[in-house]
């Protein structure tokens, strides 16, 4: 085996010692990590885990013995190598995030390169790969406060990448998350192992953790009680764990989860804008690459949730992807954004105005869109149809066979193709229309 990239010897670490407020942090520990290892120190809280890692990181000095990392002893090495060591050679991922309030977050992901003294444009554009690497780009431009606790600490973890160390440390990092969001930031610590090959050591009281590693180390009462190699590393299974049960559901959202597949019982309620923006994206586009529409959807996701406008999403569909946006013409992106103003709008009506008005505003939106030719008999028949879809009395695939079927037997006569994609302009519709 190589070389350990760590190694801690007989380390102990005692606060206020020989003074009646004495506690003895760690005693006798010793541990190697090697490269490219992802290693968990487990234990309850108070144990010493999170000691045992500032120790190794050089953030906690020992009252005895020594930490090596990278064959250097961090007691011996002087204060310029350990302002080196922190900048480039390890990486911090804290629970508390620790971002700065007052700076961007693409600012906050950038600033261990201005300690360093990049040129602006240079450290921007690696700050912007890494929000691009992280699906956060779109909130490049906010301030912590405005993002989610999922999201400041992806930017946390991008921060400490900036300089491409190898060694990422994290301390309780999933501790203040959700679930959800606990899930993505355990699965880009993986890939950070498992694809950058970069070395990990995270520290959790959280047993639901510890197939991600490749070693766990236990502690218990400031020691090292257990060692313990993952010889198979159990993959993450996706868990859908819904909120309602589809009994609950209303007649329209079970019709929509007849179309949409893919739409769980656990994107209903907050996941749904997330949802709508992946189903418009995949309805309106094509001939993109799999990186434009990633970024392109995550504005359109700022639309839906009503964090950006119109004009704004135009910008960011524009400007270029090294630079946060999603690199399409203008041209393209305006086709687009007229698009999804006139499917949004048409959804708005069908809540807002009556049953009369919204229907009409629907015929002539599909008439318009698809080039329908409908005299006033055919006019009747289809607004008749699109009102048992509006009153959630057919599904799609039965709106399609109305519109599929000849006149003589009461359908609308239109060819197989056209009933296909107006039954599906019709769903994507009522879909944005669900709140």
């Amino acid at each position: 085996m190589n070389e350990p990239i760590i190694q801690v010897d007989h380390l102990k670490v005692i606060y206020n010692k020989g003074k009646q407020n004495e506690v003895r942090s760690l005693f006798d520990v010793s541990v190697k990590i090697y490269p490219k290892e992802y290693v968990i120190i487990y234990g309850p809280s108070g144990c010493g885990k999170s000691t045992l890692l500032y120790s190794m990181s050089g953030l906690q000095a020992p009252t005895e013995g020594q930490v090596t990392v990278e064959g250097r002893n961090l007691s011996q090495i002087s204060k310029k190598d350990m302002v080196e060591l922190h900048q480039v050679g390890i990486g911090m991922v804290f629970q508390a995030f620790y971002l700065i309030a007052s700076l961007s977050v693409l600012e906050n992901v950038c600033l261990p390169k201005v300690f360093r003294g990049e040129p602006t444009d240079k450290r921007q554009e690696e700050g912007i790969k890494l929000l691009h690497r992280f699906s956060i780009v779109e909130q490049a431009k906010k301030f912590p406060s405005e993002l989610s606790g999922g999201q400041r600490q992806r930017v946390s973890i991008a921060r400490s990448l900036i300089n491409n160390p190898q060694i990422i440390f994290a301390d309780e990092p999933v501790g203040n998350l959700d679930s959800e969001s606990s899930e993505n930031v355990m699965r880009i610590l993986k890939e950070l192992n498992e694809v950058d090959k970069k070395t990990i050591i995270l520290v959790t009281h959280n047993p639901e953790h510890l197939h991600f590693a490749d070693r766990i180390i236990y502690m218990k009462d400031g020691r090292v009680v257990k060692e313990e190699v993952n010889t198979e590393k159990r993959p993450i299974e996706a868990k859908d764990i819904p909120d309602v049960k589809y009994e609950e559901l209303s007649n329209e959202m079970k019709l929509l989860m007849r179309t949409f597949k893919n739409l769980s019982l656990a994107q209903i309620g907050s996941l749904m804008v997330p949802f709508k923006a992946n189903q418009l994206m995949s309805h309106i586009l094509s001939e993109l690459s799999h990186e434009q529409i990633q970024v392109a959807e995550s504005y359109l996701k700022e639309f839906l949730f009503k964090n950006i406008d119109a004009e704004t999403l135009f910008h960011d569909l524009d400007m270029k992807y090294e630079n946060g946006g999603a690199d399409w013409n203008k041209r393209r992106a305006e086709s687009f954004i007229s698009r999804v103003s006139e499917i949004t709008n048409i959804s708005r009506a069908l809540t807002e105005k009556n049953e009369t008005e919204s229907s009409k505003m629907l015929v002539n939106y599909l008439v318009e869109l698809f080039k329908l030719k409908v005299d006033k008999e055919e006019e009747v028949t289809l607004v008749a149809f699109l009102r048992l879809r509006i009153r959630n009395k057919i599904d799609r695939e039965e709106l399609e066979k109305k519109l599929d079927a000849p006149k003589k037997v009461g359908g609308m006569g239109m060819h197989s193709i056209t009933a296909e994609k107006v039954s599906r302009e019709v769903e994507i519709i009522m879909l944005m229309k669900y709140s």
